[in-house]
């Protein structure tokens, strides 16, 4: 089971995420936000890359179940409902919803794997769920940080690096790539703290400075959901919901 870890996503182009499991990492803030919105009951969360196409899709909703979200660094967009704080999506705003996201890095890196047989969501609210999931599937692994702009980020390696140290304490047959022995060296550096480090982060520091220090503490708490966002058909949903709707599709009909 060999696992891989990309600090950038740019320079792929979408077909070579085609037939892999992939798992994509944005920890401040679309990760958490989409693990939060799904806690809290929305129905889906449809992310974009581009203001554009969330204004488009918005356009073709109706009845008032779609809620248009995201941010352009660290801010709200104008025009849209919520922005990229996970402390917006309480169940009372997105319950039964399908929230429709865009953000600078996270909604990017996903829409740009989108073509994986397998896309998870990690943050570290929900990271031990994703580790054993992936260790169920046993199948080889790219983990995708978002980063910052196309650029390196610390909070997204120190969480590649959780990820991989959480399935080696189980796995003895893990092989690693160079860039994920890195993540591990980071995360075993930087991660004792996980509130400390995302603070001194050059994003966690911008967040601060624009008003959002107390989504640091929601994006640092660890382990404490074991819902596994699952993206399929263009949406992702809870995991345990596609693997529900999948065995009532695959049921044989009784006469």
């Amino acid at each position: 089971m060999k696992i891989n870890v990309h600090y950038s996503n740019l320079h792929f182009d979408d077909l070579y995420f085609s037939g892999k499991t992939s798992v994509v990492i944005d920890i401040l803030r679309a990760s958490t936000v989409i693990v939060t919105a799904l806690a809290n009951g929305a129905r889906e969360v449809i992310p974009v890359s581009t203001v554009d196409f969330a204004m488009k899709v918005s356009g073709n909703a109706f009845g008032g179940q779609t809620i248009l979200s995201g941010e352009r660094n660290t801010k709200k967009v104008e025009g849209f409902n919520l922005g990229n704080s996970p402390l917006e999506y309480t169940p009372d705003v997105v319950a039964g919803k399908s929230i429709i996201l865009y953000t600078t890095n996270g909604s990017k890196a996903i829409v740009k794997a989108k073509f994986s047989e397998n896309l998870f969501i990690c943050s570290f609210n929900n990271l031990p769920a994703v580790a054993n999931h992936l260790l169920h599937l046993n199948k080889d692994v790219e983990i995708i940080c978002s980063g910052t702009n196309g650029n390196f980020n610390l909070e997204d390696a120190v969480c590649a690096g959780r990820l991989i140290s959480e399935m080696d304490k189980v796995s003895t047959d893990l092989e690693i790539s160079d860039s994920g022995r890195a993540s591990l060296v980071l995360n075993k550096s930087f991660g004792k703290s996980i509130s400390k480090m995302l603070k001194e982060t050059e994003h966690g520091q911008l967040l601060i400075e624009n008003g959002f220090g107390a989504d640091i503490k929601e994006c640092a708490q660890f382990g404490t959901t074991d819902l596994i966002p699952y993206y399929i058909s263009g949406a992702i949903k809870k995991l345990e919901t596609v693997t529900a709707q999948n065995n009532l599709v695959n049921e044989p009909k009784v006469s």
